[in-house]
This record gives structure tokens, sequence and C-alpha cells, in this order.
């Protein structure tokens, strides 16, 4: 990988993680169209480490105040029952399905999952889902509503996006717009909820190629992160403003035109299903 290469997956992966659309797919394309080859599961899981950051610097004030309060709780300080200490345990919760299946099925995920064709096919068929979710909304809950059930479905929507093309974003959001959450609150808790199963396995994978006896190119790598916080920070205030007052379909219509695209060029043999 050269450096103007990590620009391009740097500015994909700030302007598509959040959004419903898939990062991990547009890596996959745009990394194939620029590159000749998908920059791999370490790469993505490396440059979200970049976007998650993002989420860190704007939600200090909230991520700060959780952790302080789930702290103080532990050694009872403050009651279990605040909304912060909930929030605390909530996010550990929902994070565990995401976390115990990316470990159990690592080689199964960087490797048969990565297939085009089905990420093609991820793409149309949750854009479905999220088209489903958005008409069928009551959108009344918000975060202070809760509950250890929905956190749990929560979690498990977000595990679906260790298939390529689900979405990270467009799980958890498709799965809280069912549950009657708002938009806004349903995004929220989906950026709150990545932050510890991003940090895991980007520091995991971090972790992998510092043993690899080949040299990473690590300053393209490093520079495709910067990029990616820098333009993911100004992706979550637009995102989080514009879902206030406006539905998912334009992203649904954009995740089928997509799908379409992607299977015309894996039929036509310009994109290499692997």
């Amino acid at each position: 990988m050269d450096y103007l290469q990590a620009v391009i997956l740097g500015l994909v992966q700030g302007l598509t993680e959040f959004l419903p659309i898939s990062s991990s797919a547009h890596l996959s394309i745009v990394g194939q169209l620029v590159g000749g080859e998908d920059p791999g599961a370490a790469f993505t899981a490396i440059s979200q480490l970049g976007t998650e950051a993002a989420v860190l610097v704007f939600f200090w004030k909230d991520i700060t105040r959780i952790i302080g309060r789930w702290a103080q709780a532990l050694v009872g300080k403050i009651p279990q029952s605040d909304p912060d200490v909930r929030m605390g345990w909530l996010v550990i919760v929902g994070s565990i399905p995401i976390g115990v299946l990316g470990f159990m099925y690592q080689d199964f995920i960087e490797g048969s999952l990565r297939n085009l064709w089905l990420t093609a096919t991820m793409l149309l068929v949750f854009a479905l889902v999220i088209y489903a979710a958005d008409k069928a909304a009551k959108t009344t809950r918000e975060l202070k509503d809760l509950t250890w059930k929905h956190g749990i479905i929560y979690g498990f929507a977000q595990a679906m996006a260790l298939i390529p093309g689900v979405s990270r974003s467009g799980g958890t959001i498709a799965a809280g717009l069912f549950m009657g959450y708002t938009r806004e609150a349903a995004a929220r808790y989906s950026f709150l909820l990545a932050i510890p199963a991003v940090l895991g396995s980007g520091l995991f994978q971090v972790l992998k190629i510092s043993e690899d006896p080949v040299t990473p190119a690590w300053g393209p790598i490093l520079l495709s992160t910067a990029i990616a916080f820098i333009v993911a920070l100004a992706v979550i205030a637009w995102f989080l403003k514009y879902i206030s007052t406006h539905t998912f379909t334009p992203f649904v219509i954009y995740r089928i035109g997509l799908a379409l695209v992607l299977f015309g060029l894996l039929g036509a043999g310009v994109l290499s299903a692997r």
C-alpha cells in the first residue's frame, strides 16, 4: 500500500464508518479499485481505531461521566440504579456478543466472509431491513428507556456487522428502530456500543501485525487512520443532526444501488470476489 492509497482508504473509512452503508464493504471495493486487492480485515480493524477516536472526542463528556459514575457505583458511592451507571453496564453487556463471536470465528471472519458476492447480498438485504425498520418505527423511546433485554438485542445486532455489507451502525440502528427508539437515541447508543468492540479488535490486530515477520507498511496505515479520525469527527456531527429530522431512505437507496453495481462489476470480472 502506498501513501495515495492510504489517503483514499482513510477518506473512505472516515466517511462510511458511522453511516448505515458498511465501511468494510466500501474498503473492500475501493481497495481493489485503487490497489488491486482487498486491504484486509487487519487494515480495516486498525483504521477503525481512527474513527473510534473520533467517537471518544465527540462524546468525551458523556463517556468520562459514564465511566466515572460506573466506577463510583462499584465501590458503593452511588446506587446501581443511577442512569449513567446503568448505561455503563448496558455498554458492557451489549459488547459481549460481538466480542465472543468475533473471537470464536476470527479465521472465518477474516477469510470466507470477505467475499464480495456475500457483501453485495448483505448490502441489498439489509437495505430492505433498514427500510422496514424506518417505516415501522414508533420512535418514542429515548436512551433513558433502554432495558437490559434491549441492550442484549442491540449487542447481537452489532455482532451481525462481522459480516461485511451489514454495517455496524445499520444493524444496531435498525434494531433500535424496531424496538421503538428514536433515530438519534439509536444512533447514540450505537456509537457508544461500538467503542469496546472496535478498540478491542483494533488493538488485537496491532498485536498480531507486530508479531508478523514481514514488516507492515506502518506509515500508510497510520496516515489512513489519522485521516479517518478527522473525517469521522465531521461525519458524526452531521449524521446526528441529519437523522433528527430525516429518514434513512437515502441510505437505503444508496445501498441498493451499490449492491447492484457491485453485482455487475463481479459478473463482468472487474472485481474479484475474494
